[in-house]
């Protein structure tokens, strides 16, 4: 396997993992801070760097079902939130493509 590149970010805010602190998003990569994930508060993502993800799987949400795959952190594979695949519901196509991290996950990188 080839060496693994992480991407460093720059911003006003950069969200990082809990655990190590690769980086992941910036805050002009927030859609919404109104999601709630298994940890309480989640917030949606346009865009996230360095991370892997898992397999597909359906899971049945508070807004129904959707087909997600789990995100992880590319440098020490902790699971950070989910990033939608398909959505089944009409009003929540706009979620497909998109990332959700849990904010209790994160920290905030300096």
């Amino acid at each position: 396997m080839g060496l693994m590149y992480r991407t460093f970010l720059e911003g006003s805010v950069v969200y990082a993992c809990g655990k190590c602190r690769t980086h992941l998003a910036t805050d002009e990569y927030v859609l919404s801070r109104q999601f709630q994930g298994k940890y309480g508060t989640a917030y949606l993502f346009h865009q996230v760097v360095n991370v892997m993800q898992g397999d597909e799987q359906d899971r049945a949400m508070t807004t129904g079902l959707h087909t997600i795959k789990d995100v992880l952190c590319s440098k020490c594979k902790t699971t950070l939130g989910w990033i939608y695949v398909k959505a089944y519901n009409d009003d929540n196509k706009y979620k497909e493509g998109k990332c959700v991290l849990e904010s209790k996950l994160l920290a905030e990188a300096h």
